[in-house]
Protein backbone atom coordinates (compact mmCIF):
# COMPACT_ATOMS: atom_id res chain seq x y z
CA UNK A 1 0.00 0.00 0.00
CA UNK A 2 1.30 3.50 -1.10
CA UNK A 3 1.28 5.82 2.17
CA UNK A 4 0.64 9.38 0.97
CA UNK A 5 3.25 12.06 1.53
CA UNK A 6 2.77 15.54 -0.08
CA UNK A 7 6.03 16.51 0.48
CA UNK A 8 7.73 14.39 -1.09
CA UNK A 9 5.11 14.32 -3.59
CA UNK A 10 5.90 18.56 -4.51
CA UNK A 11 9.36 17.51 -4.32
CA UNK A 12 8.80 15.05 -7.05
CA UNK A 13 6.73 17.40 -9.20
CA UNK A 14 9.51 19.88 -8.64
CA UNK A 15 11.72 17.50 -10.31
CA UNK A 16 9.77 16.74 -12.95
CA UNK A 17 9.32 20.50 -13.80
CA UNK A 18 13.35 20.59 -14.11
CA UNK A 19 13.15 18.23 -16.14
CA UNK A 20 10.25 19.61 -18.96
CA UNK A 21 11.89 23.22 -18.51
CA UNK A 22 15.52 21.86 -19.28
CA UNK A 23 14.46 19.70 -22.36
CA UNK A 24 14.97 21.68 -25.52
CA UNK A 25 18.22 23.38 -24.42
CA UNK A 26 20.14 20.06 -26.15
CA UNK A 27 18.93 21.56 -29.28
CA UNK A 28 21.34 24.25 -29.03
CA UNK A 29 24.21 21.82 -28.77
CA UNK A 30 23.41 20.22 -32.51
CA UNK A 31 24.88 21.25 -35.23
CA UNK A 32 24.10 21.61 -39.05
CA UNK A 33 20.47 20.27 -38.13
CA UNK A 34 16.92 21.86 -38.48
CA UNK A 35 14.65 22.22 -35.67
CA UNK A 36 12.63 19.63 -37.64
CA UNK A 37 15.70 16.76 -37.72
CA UNK A 38 16.19 16.88 -34.00
CA UNK A 39 12.53 17.05 -33.45
CA UNK A 40 11.76 13.72 -35.03
CA UNK A 41 14.73 12.04 -33.16
CA UNK A 42 13.57 13.65 -29.63
CA UNK A 43 10.14 12.27 -30.46
CA UNK A 44 10.80 8.94 -30.91
CA UNK A 45 13.08 9.08 -27.54
CA UNK A 46 10.21 11.26 -25.48
CA UNK A 47 6.99 9.28 -26.92
CA UNK A 48 8.33 5.57 -27.36
CA UNK A 49 12.11 4.50 -26.75
CA UNK A 50 12.07 6.02 -23.31
CA UNK A 51 8.63 5.30 -22.04
CA UNK A 52 9.00 1.72 -22.98
CA UNK A 53 12.43 1.35 -21.42
CA UNK A 54 10.74 2.67 -18.00
CA UNK A 55 7.57 0.56 -18.44
CA UNK A 56 9.78 -2.53 -18.41
CA UNK A 57 12.06 -1.80 -15.71
CA UNK A 58 9.34 -0.64 -13.59
CA UNK A 59 6.62 -2.74 -14.02
CA UNK A 60 6.23 -6.60 -13.98
CA UNK A 61 4.56 -8.29 -16.73
CA UNK A 62 4.65 -4.63 -18.36
CA UNK A 63 3.68 -6.05 -21.64
CA UNK A 64 1.07 -9.00 -20.07
CA UNK A 65 -0.51 -5.58 -18.69
CA UNK A 66 -0.90 -3.63 -21.78
CA UNK A 67 -2.29 -6.66 -23.20
CA UNK A 68 -4.56 -7.18 -21.42
CA UNK A 69 -5.79 -3.73 -20.67
CA UNK A 70 -9.03 -2.87 -21.19
CA UNK A 71 -9.28 -1.76 -25.28
CA UNK A 72 -11.78 0.79 -24.74
CA UNK A 73 -9.47 2.28 -22.18
CA UNK A 74 -6.37 2.20 -24.41
CA UNK A 75 -7.84 3.24 -27.55
CA UNK A 76 -9.37 6.31 -25.66
CA UNK A 77 -6.04 7.40 -23.77
CA UNK A 78 -4.52 6.65 -26.76
CA UNK A 79 -6.53 9.28 -29.18
CA UNK A 80 -6.38 11.81 -26.36
CA UNK A 81 -2.45 11.49 -26.34
CA UNK A 82 -2.90 11.88 -30.47
CA UNK A 83 -5.00 15.55 -29.51
CA UNK A 84 -2.07 16.66 -27.47
CA UNK A 85 0.46 16.38 -29.89
CA UNK A 86 -1.24 18.36 -32.01
CA UNK A 87 -1.37 21.05 -28.92
CA UNK A 88 2.46 20.63 -29.22
CA UNK A 89 2.79 21.30 -32.58
CA UNK A 90 0.67 24.66 -32.58
CA UNK A 91 2.89 25.88 -29.28
CA UNK A 92 6.15 25.11 -31.29
CA UNK A 93 4.00 27.45 -34.07
CA UNK A 94 2.86 29.88 -31.60
CA UNK A 95 6.48 30.60 -30.10
CA UNK A 96 7.47 32.16 -33.38
CA UNK A 97 4.56 34.63 -33.59
CA UNK A 98 4.45 35.90 -30.26
CA UNK A 99 7.54 34.68 -28.51
CA UNK A 100 8.39 31.80 -26.03
CA UNK A 101 8.27 33.87 -22.93
CA UNK A 102 4.49 35.14 -23.39
CA UNK A 103 3.32 31.18 -25.23
CA UNK A 104 4.79 29.67 -22.56
CA UNK A 105 2.84 31.14 -19.96
CA UNK A 106 -0.63 31.36 -21.63
CA UNK A 107 -0.44 27.86 -22.87
CA UNK A 108 0.77 26.21 -20.04
CA UNK A 109 -1.77 28.46 -17.36
CA UNK A 110 -4.34 27.30 -19.28
CA UNK A 111 -3.29 23.28 -19.12
CA UNK A 112 -3.12 23.74 -15.72
CA UNK A 113 -6.52 25.13 -15.24
CA UNK A 114 -8.10 22.79 -17.70
CA UNK A 115 -5.96 19.94 -17.08
CA UNK A 116 -6.80 20.21 -13.23
CA UNK A 117 -10.52 20.94 -13.47
CA UNK A 118 -11.69 18.49 -16.39
CA UNK A 119 -11.46 15.41 -14.71
CA UNK A 120 -13.37 16.19 -11.94
CA UNK A 121 -15.99 18.11 -13.87
CA UNK A 122 -16.37 14.64 -15.63
CA UNK A 123 -16.77 12.87 -12.86
CA UNK A 124 -19.28 15.60 -11.26
CA UNK A 125 -16.40 15.28 -8.11
CA UNK A 126 -15.30 19.70 -7.88
CA UNK A 127 -17.64 20.24 -4.97
CA UNK A 128 -17.02 16.76 -3.27
CA UNK A 129 -13.30 17.64 -3.42
CA UNK A 130 -12.86 21.32 -2.28
CA UNK A 131 -15.33 20.12 0.87
CA UNK A 132 -12.84 18.00 2.30
CA UNK A 133 -10.27 18.90 4.71
CA UNK A 134 -7.47 21.29 3.20
CA UNK A 135 -9.87 21.58 0.16
CA UNK A 136 -10.07 25.34 1.05
CA UNK A 137 -6.63 25.58 1.51
CA UNK A 138 -5.70 23.87 -2.06
CA UNK A 139 -8.20 26.28 -3.67
CA UNK A 140 -6.49 29.28 -2.30
CA UNK A 141 -3.52 28.18 -3.57
CA UNK A 142 -5.23 27.34 -6.80
CA UNK A 143 -5.63 31.13 -7.04
CA UNK A 144 -2.01 32.11 -5.51
CA UNK A 145 -0.50 29.91 -8.42
CA UNK A 146 -2.80 31.79 -11.05
CA UNK A 147 -2.13 35.16 -10.37
CA UNK A 148 2.09 33.99 -10.30
CA UNK A 149 1.30 32.54 -13.23
CA UNK A 150 -0.66 35.69 -14.74
CA UNK A 151 2.74 37.98 -13.49
CA UNK A 152 4.68 35.66 -15.17
CA UNK A 153 2.87 35.95 -18.15
CA UNK A 154 3.11 39.83 -17.98
CA UNK A 155 6.37 40.03 -16.96
CA UNK A 156 6.85 37.86 -20.39
CA UNK A 157 5.62 40.57 -22.38
CA UNK A 158 6.93 42.91 -20.92
CA UNK A 159 10.53 42.08 -22.07
CA UNK A 160 9.57 41.10 -25.65
CA UNK A 161 8.52 44.54 -26.10
CA UNK A 162 11.42 46.29 -24.33
CA UNK A 163 13.55 43.99 -26.24
CA UNK A 164 11.84 44.10 -29.55
CA UNK A 165 9.98 41.40 -31.21
CA UNK A 166 10.71 39.33 -34.61
CA UNK A 167 9.61 40.33 -37.79
CA UNK A 168 7.01 37.56 -38.10
CA UNK A 169 5.17 38.81 -34.38
CA UNK A 170 1.51 38.28 -34.97
CA UNK A 171 -0.49 38.85 -31.65
CA UNK A 172 -3.50 37.44 -33.09
CA UNK A 173 -2.85 34.24 -34.77
CA UNK A 174 -0.10 34.05 -32.14
CA UNK A 175 -2.64 33.85 -29.51
CA UNK A 176 -5.10 31.81 -31.13
CA UNK A 177 -1.98 29.04 -31.69
CA UNK A 178 -1.27 29.71 -27.90
CA UNK A 179 -4.93 29.02 -26.98
CA UNK A 180 -5.46 25.75 -29.11
CA UNK A 181 -2.10 24.60 -27.80
CA UNK A 182 -2.78 25.38 -24.32
CA UNK A 183 -6.01 23.81 -24.49
CA UNK A 184 -5.17 20.16 -26.43
CA UNK A 185 -2.18 20.11 -23.83
CA UNK A 186 -4.56 20.18 -20.52
CA UNK A 187 -5.93 16.45 -22.52
CA UNK A 188 -2.52 14.93 -22.04
CA UNK A 189 -3.53 15.04 -18.23
CA UNK A 190 -7.13 13.56 -19.44
CA UNK A 191 -5.51 11.15 -21.28
CA UNK A 192 -3.41 9.93 -18.29
CA UNK A 193 -6.69 10.15 -16.38
CA UNK A 194 -8.22 7.88 -18.51
CA UNK A 195 -5.67 5.51 -18.70
CA UNK A 196 -5.54 4.94 -14.70
CA UNK A 197 -7.44 1.31 -15.03
CA UNK A 198 -3.93 0.34 -16.78
CA UNK A 199 -2.16 1.85 -13.49
CA UNK A 200 -4.03 0.42 -11.46
CA UNK A 201 -3.71 -3.22 -13.30
CA UNK A 202 -0.08 -2.54 -12.93
CA UNK A 203 -0.39 -1.35 -9.10
CA UNK A 204 -2.35 -4.84 -8.39
CA UNK A 205 0.40 -6.58 -9.78
CA UNK A 206 3.43 -5.15 -7.29
CA UNK A 207 4.43 -2.34 -9.36
CA UNK A 208 3.89 0.23 -6.60
CA UNK A 209 4.96 3.79 -6.87
CA UNK A 210 5.88 3.16 -10.40
CA UNK A 211 2.61 2.09 -11.39
CA UNK A 212 2.37 5.36 -13.48
CA UNK A 213 4.49 3.76 -16.14
CA UNK A 214 2.40 1.53 -17.31
CA UNK A 215 0.13 3.69 -19.20
CA UNK A 216 2.66 6.61 -20.22
CA UNK A 217 3.49 4.91 -23.47
CA UNK A 218 -0.38 4.05 -24.22
CA UNK A 219 -0.63 8.08 -24.41
CA UNK A 220 2.68 9.35 -25.25
CA UNK A 221 2.27 6.40 -28.47
CA UNK A 222 -1.02 8.59 -29.63
CA UNK A 223 1.71 11.31 -29.72
CA UNK A 224 4.30 10.12 -31.35
CA UNK A 225 1.71 9.03 -34.50
CA UNK A 226 0.88 12.44 -35.33
CA UNK A 227 4.00 14.11 -34.69
CA UNK A 228 5.68 11.47 -36.63
CA UNK A 229 3.38 12.04 -39.83
CA UNK A 230 3.30 15.65 -39.68
CA UNK A 231 7.32 16.22 -39.04
CA UNK A 232 8.39 13.47 -41.82
CA UNK A 233 6.14 15.56 -44.25
CA UNK A 234 7.87 18.62 -43.24
CA UNK A 235 11.26 17.35 -43.43
CA UNK A 236 10.37 15.83 -46.97
CA UNK A 237 8.93 18.95 -48.13
CA UNK A 238 11.93 20.45 -46.45
CA UNK A 239 14.70 18.09 -47.95
CA UNK A 240 16.27 17.82 -44.27
CA UNK A 241 15.86 13.84 -43.62
CA UNK A 242 19.84 14.02 -45.22
CA UNK A 243 20.86 16.09 -42.74
CA UNK A 244 20.64 12.37 -40.65
CA UNK A 245 23.10 10.53 -43.27
CA UNK A 246 25.44 13.31 -43.03
CA UNK A 247 25.67 14.40 -47.04
CA UNK A 248 25.88 18.61 -45.32
CA UNK A 249 29.16 17.89 -44.63
CA UNK A 250 28.86 16.95 -40.81
CA UNK A 251 31.95 14.39 -39.57
CA UNK A 252 30.19 10.86 -37.79
CA UNK A 253 31.77 12.38 -34.91
CA UNK A 254 29.35 15.31 -34.84
CA UNK A 255 26.26 13.51 -36.18
CA UNK A 256 26.41 11.08 -33.34
CA UNK A 257 26.59 13.90 -31.10
CA UNK A 258 23.65 15.31 -32.42
CA UNK A 259 21.66 11.76 -32.28
CA UNK A 260 23.07 11.93 -28.11
CA UNK A 261 21.58 15.76 -27.86
CA UNK A 262 18.44 14.87 -29.51
CA UNK A 263 17.77 11.49 -27.36
CA UNK A 264 18.74 13.30 -24.18
CA UNK A 265 16.22 16.19 -24.62
CA UNK A 266 13.21 13.43 -25.36
CA UNK A 267 14.67 11.63 -22.32
CA UNK A 268 14.46 15.38 -20.07
CA UNK A 269 10.78 15.46 -21.26
CA UNK A 270 9.71 11.73 -20.76
CA UNK A 271 11.18 12.06 -17.53
CA UNK A 272 8.99 15.19 -16.18
CA UNK A 273 6.10 12.45 -16.21
CA UNK A 274 8.31 9.82 -14.58
CA UNK A 275 8.48 12.45 -11.54
CA UNK A 276 5.85 13.38 -12.19
CA UNK A 277 3.87 9.69 -11.39
CA UNK A 278 6.10 9.22 -8.72
CA UNK A 279 4.77 12.45 -7.36
CA UNK A 280 1.42 11.92 -8.56
CA UNK A 281 0.29 8.34 -6.06
CA UNK A 282 2.64 10.43 -3.18
CA UNK A 283 -0.23 13.14 -3.34
CA UNK A 284 -2.88 11.05 -1.59
CA UNK A 285 -6.64 12.03 -1.76
CA UNK A 286 -4.87 15.32 -3.38
CA UNK A 287 -3.62 14.03 -6.66
CA UNK A 288 -6.16 16.11 -8.40
CA UNK A 289 -4.20 18.88 -7.78
CA UNK A 290 -0.97 17.22 -9.32
CA UNK A 291 -1.45 18.34 -12.58
CA UNK A 292 -1.63 22.38 -11.33
CA UNK A 293 1.28 21.41 -9.01
CA UNK A 294 3.14 20.15 -12.30
CA UNK A 295 2.35 22.97 -14.95
CA UNK A 296 3.23 25.64 -12.12
CA UNK A 297 6.61 24.55 -11.86
CA UNK A 298 7.05 24.14 -15.29
CA UNK A 299 6.44 27.51 -15.73
CA UNK A 300 8.29 28.37 -12.59
CA UNK A 301 11.14 26.80 -13.56
CA UNK A 302 11.40 27.91 -17.27
CA UNK A 303 11.63 31.23 -16.30
CA UNK A 304 14.65 30.61 -14.11
CA UNK A 305 16.16 29.13 -16.68
CA UNK A 306 15.61 31.87 -18.34
CA UNK A 307 17.19 33.76 -16.05
CA UNK A 308 20.28 31.81 -15.97
CA UNK A 309 20.91 31.85 -19.75
CA UNK A 310 20.49 35.66 -19.02
CA UNK A 311 17.26 36.16 -21.51
CA UNK A 312 16.23 39.06 -18.99
CA UNK A 313 19.45 40.92 -18.67
CA UNK A 314 18.42 43.57 -20.96
CA UNK A 315 14.77 44.31 -19.34
CA UNK A 316 14.06 47.41 -17.29
CA UNK A 317 13.91 47.46 -13.78
CA UNK A 318 10.51 47.34 -13.29
CA UNK A 319 10.16 44.40 -15.50
CA UNK A 320 12.80 42.30 -13.52
CA UNK A 321 11.17 43.32 -10.09
CA UNK A 322 7.76 42.26 -11.85
CA UNK A 323 9.44 38.05 -12.77
CA UNK A 324 10.98 37.99 -9.36
CA UNK A 325 7.43 38.97 -7.70
CA UNK A 326 5.87 36.31 -10.16
CA UNK A 327 8.01 33.42 -8.90
CA UNK A 328 8.00 34.57 -5.35
CA UNK A 329 4.37 34.16 -5.36
CA UNK A 330 4.57 30.59 -7.39
CA UNK A 331 6.98 29.89 -4.34
CA UNK A 332 4.12 30.72 -1.98
CA UNK A 333 1.61 28.78 -3.64
CA UNK A 334 3.63 25.58 -3.57
CA UNK A 335 4.11 26.11 -0.18
CA UNK A 336 0.33 26.52 0.65
CA UNK A 337 -0.61 23.68 -1.97
CA UNK A 338 1.62 21.63 0.20
CA UNK A 339 0.35 22.90 3.69
CA UNK A 340 -3.24 22.29 2.14
CA UNK A 341 -2.64 18.99 1.35
CA UNK A 342 -0.41 17.88 4.53
CA UNK A 343 -3.73 18.94 6.88
CA UNK A 344 -6.13 17.27 4.47
CA UNK A 345 -4.52 13.91 5.14
CA UNK A 346 -3.44 14.35 8.56
CA UNK A 347 -7.31 15.38 9.38
CA UNK A 348 -8.82 12.43 7.09
CA UNK A 349 -6.38 9.85 8.62
CA UNK A 350 -7.68 10.95 11.82
CA UNK A 351 -11.09 10.33 10.93
CA UNK A 352 -10.57 6.89 9.46
CA UNK A 353 -8.93 5.79 12.72
CA UNK A 354 -11.76 6.64 14.53
CA UNK A 355 -13.95 4.83 12.90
Amino acid sequence: MIVPNPIEGTALHAAGGVSASTCYLPFHKTKQWSWTTFWLIQALFAWIVVPLVLGVVTVPDYFSILWNAPSKVVWGAFLLGACYGFGGMSFGYATRYIGYSLTYTISIGLSAIIGTMTPLLLRGEVAEYFARPGGDIILTAMGVSMLGVALCGYAGFRKESEIGVSPSFNMRLGLLLTVVGGILSAVFNISLEYGQPIADMAAQNGAGHFEGNAKLIVSTSGCFVVNLVWFLVLAIKQDNLREMTGVNGLGGFDMMKNFLWSAFAGTLWCFQFFFYGLGHVRMGNFQFASWLIHMSMLIFFSFIVGVIMKEWKNVSKGTYIMLITALVILCASFIIMTYGTVVGEEAMAQTSSAR
